[in-house]
């Protein structure tokens, strides 16, 4: 269990170095969130004997990866749509989490969430930790330890709407995961995903 748990301890630190109200002024998010997500892959990449089996390709795959990526948008929109109408709060926290995209090139950041950060993540909480704890534990164990983990690295945003998003991110492409096994899957959802919510149709 060394090999994930060493892993997730750095994955939680580097999420605290970039959320934590006490850190995240003395870095730039992208840049940390970037070096973050490549070093995590490149970690899992040498810690997964079978990593490359992960990455079958082929027209279905894809298409769950865009459908998925369609989907899980709507998702948040209509869950923006009704936090807002529940709690005062919402607006402002999912204000503040677009407010990091501030002063960033729209491209250069399109670039960096589609190849880099989108695939970076489903390759380490999915492809190895999720996959790691499934061979030990069980399919639906590792996907809730899986999502688990992925959302309370968040926490110490200390954003509940933040919170929730990976929390619904993790479960919905944890699910893809179990039931598709290629990461191409997941990449090109993830990837879609980030362009349509941050840079194509932002919900503002």
């Amino acid at each position: 269990m060394k090999k994930v748990v060493v892993p997730v301890i750095i994955a939680a630190v580097l999420w605290f170095v970039m959320f934590s109200p006490w850190t995240r002024d003395y870095v730039n998010f992208w840049i940390t969130m970037g070096f973050a997500a490549v070093a995590l892959a490149a970690m899992s990449a040498f810690l997964c004997d079978d990593f490359r089996e992960q990455f079958s390709f082929s027209l279905k795959d894809v298409l769950i990866g865009m459908g998925s990526a369609v989907v899980l948008y709507f998702v948040f929109y209509l869950g923006d749509f009704f936090s807002s109408m529940l709690f005062d709060f919402a607006r402002g926290q999912v204000d503040s989490i677009y407010r990091m995209k501030e002063g960033q090139s729209p491209l250069l950041l399109g670039l960096l969430l589609a190849f880099f950060i989108g695939p970076a993540e489903e390759i380490f909480w999915r492809g190895f930790v999720q996959r790691k704890l499934a061979g030990k534990y069980g399919q639906w164990q590792a996907l809730a330890a899986a999502t688990l983990v992925y959302t309370l690295v968040h926490v110490w945003s200390f954003n509940f709407m933040l919170i929730m998003a990976a929390l619904v991110c993790g479960a919905f492409w944890g699910l893809i995961y179990k039931y598709n096994r290629s990461l191409t899957t997941l990449i090109v959802s993830h990837a879609l995903w980030d362009l349509l919510v941050f840079i194509v149709f932002p919900i503002v």
